[in-house]
């Protein structure tokens, strides 16, 4: 399997859980020329900005190893392209999961 299918069977899998969690799926891989948001979703009234990243083995690090300061940067300037171009008012939060070999999926908040 590809690293780009196992991606995203990993990114599918965290927005069907999203979805049992009473989230709306907005947008998966929204990308434009300068940035990309893995899922975009909605509950009430907020919007999620969620970076998905799937680790077979923790040996080199668990998946939010990989969401560096830079990388938050990067999510951060998504989300504020994606706030502006949708003339999104509301609440916005910024995700980190990580799915792990067994398929387990951990969600935090990025600061």
């Amino acid at each position: 399997m590809s690293t780009t299918s196992t991606g995203r069977d990993a990114e599918a899998h965290v927005a069907e859980y999203l979805k049992s969690k009473g989230h709306t799926i907005v947008d998966l891989n929204w990308r434009t020329r300068w940035c990309e948001i893995d899922i975009v979703s909605q509950d009430k009234k907020c919007v999620y900005f969620t970076e998905v990243k799937y680790r077979s083995s923790s040996d080199w690090g668990s998946g939010f190893d990989y969401i560096t300061k830079k990388k938050q940067q990067q999510m951060r300037f998504a989300a504020e392209f994606w706030i502006a171009q949708n003339k999104w008012k509301k609440e916005s939060v910024i995700l980190g999961a990580e799915v792990d070999a067994d398929q387990k999926i951990t969600i935090i908040e990025i600061s």
